[in-house]
C-alpha cells in the first residue's frame, strides 16, 4: 500500500513539474519575443538563457553565444559554447569561436577555428583572417598563400573594417590584402625588401586613401629606410 501511494506521489510530482515547465516555457517565450521587439539585448540574452535551460538545444546555445559575441562579450560567448573544435560544430559555432578567440588575443587557438571555417567554406574574407593570424604566428609561407588566394578571389564590393583609430573605418578588402602582402614582404627580409613592401602599401593606398594602417606602415618603413641610408 505504501509503495502504491509513493508511486502515485511521484507520478503527480512529474505531472506538476511538466505543467510548471510548460508554463515557464510560455512565459519566457513571450518574454524573449518582447525583449526582441524592444531591442533590449540583455533582455534577449536573459530570455534565451532561461529557454535553453528549460529546453536545451544546439540552436539556442549557438544563438546565445552569437548574441554575446555581437555585444562584445567574447568570454561569455566562449563560456556558452567552449573553445574546443568539434567536427559536429555548426558553422555558426565555429565562426563564434574563431572571432571570439581572435578578439581575446588567442591567435593560435583562433587559427584552428578559422582553418576549419576555410575548409568548410573557402572565401576571401576568411582567407584574410587566416593570413593575419599566420603573420602573427610568424608563418609567412601560409600567410602568403592566403593573401594570394584572397587577391585572386576578392570582389570589388567586399570591405574590411579596421579599429585601430578612435573611429572605425572601412576599406576595400583588396586594399587589405595588399597591405598584408606588404607586411609579409618586409618580414621576409627586413633589410632588402623595404622598397618592395612600400610599393604594396602604396597600391593599397591608391585603392583606399583613407587606409590609416597602410599609411602609418608606409611612413614607418620609409623612416626606417632613411635611417639605414644614414648609417651606410
Amino acid at each position: 500500500m505504501k509503495n502504491i501511494i509513493l508511486l502515485a506521489c511521484v507520478a503527480m510530482s512529474f505531472t506538476v513539474n511538466a505543467q510548471n515547465n510548460k508554463e515557464l516555457l510560455k512565459h519566457y517565450e513571450a518574454y524573449y519575443k518582447q525583449m526582441k521587439e524592444q531591442g533590449d539585448i540583455q533582455g534577449v540574452i536573459n530570455g534565451l538563457t532561461h529557454l535553453n535551460i528549460l529546453e536545451p538545444s544546439d540552436d539556442k546555445q549557438d544563438t546565445l553565444a552569437f548574441l554575446y559575441m555581437n555585444d562584445g562579450k567574447f568570454m561569455q560567448a566562449l563560456n556558452v559554447i567552449g573553445v574546443d573544435l568539434y567536427a559536429t560544430d555548426s558553422n555558426m559555432a565555429v565562426e563564434i569561436k574563431a572571432h571570439s578567440l581572435k578578439s581575446l588575443n588567442q591567435p593560435k587557438l583562433a587559427l584552428k577555428q578559422f582553418e576549419e571555417l576555410f575548409r568548410r567554406s573557402q572565401n576571401a574574407s576568411i582567407a584574410y583572417e587566416l593570413a593575419e593570424l599566420y603573420i602573427q604566428n610568424q608563418n609567412l609561407t601560409e600567410a602568403s598563400k592566403k593573401v594570394e588566394y584572397g587577391l585572386l578571389h576578392v570582389q570589388d564590393d567586399m570591405k574590411k573594417t579596421y579599429y585601430e583609430t578612435r573611429q572605425p573605418y572601412q576599406v576595400p578588402l583588396k586594399a587589405g590584402f595588399l597591405y598584408l602582402k606588404g607586411l609579409i614582404t618586409f618580414n621576409e627580409n627586413k633589410e632588402t625588401n623595404i622598397d618592395a613592401a612600400v610599393s604594396y602599401l602604396e597600391q593599397a593606398l591608391d585603392i583606399a586613401p583613407n587606409f590609416n594602417l597602410a599609411f602609418a606602415s608606409r611612413s614607418a618603413l620609409l623612416g626606417q629606410k632613411e635611417e639605414l641610408t644614414k648609417t651606410d
